[in-house]
């Protein structure tokens, strides 16, 4: 099978999504360490899984191809993103090994099913390197609680030992 295509303008970024049901792309910089980490993963599991018209590998660099980054809500390297008929359906943001082998076996899995559903296979929003919450999830309440617990337990430190010091 083939590896991943690098995208090198706007056009054929475009024309990949419009021709291929399942597109995972790499939005990477040259200079990321954790984008070089990965890379050989991720061009591994280009060669294994690559369908012609089927499922396409790309990788995009963000410095050179800003546009599509910025079109694509690109904050972060390396960030994966997984298309289904052109429209993103999933996000990994960071250097997962792991993350980014399921979500492209789920990716494949949708690209062999006729009319697939990607909602039925991607039923967990994006993933983030280093968390197990979910991107885009609400307040945490409890940290914030261990926060303020926090902040007045030093607040109360403070006052006694600058009284101490007074008393000396």
């Amino acid at each position: 099978m083939s590896g991943p295509v690098s995208i090198g303008s706007t056009a054929e970024w475009q024309t990949l999504l419009d021709s291929t049901t399942v597109v995972i792309a790499d939005f990477y910089a040259d200079w990321c360490g954790p984008c070089k980490q990965i890379a050989p993963h991720f061009e591994r599991l280009a060669k294994e899984h690559s369908r012609p018209k089927k499922v396409a590998f790309a990788k995009v660099n963000v410095d050179s191809q800003s546009t599509i980054a910025r079109t694509q809500g690109v904050a972060a390297m390396p960030t994966f993103k997984i298309f289904h008929n052109g429209a993103c359906v999933e996000t990994i943001k960071g250097a997962n090994p792991s993350a980014l082998t399921e979500a492209i076996s789920k990716a494949v899995s949708l690209a062999n099913t006729p009319g697939g559903n990607p909602g039925e296979i991607f039923k967990t929003p994006g993933r983030t390197l280093g968390g197990g919450q979910t991107a885009g999830g609400g307040i945490d309440f409890g940290k914030l609680i261990n926060i303020l617990i926090m902040f007045v337990g030093l607040y109360f430190v403070s006052l006694l030992s600058a009284r101490n010091k007074k008393e000396e």
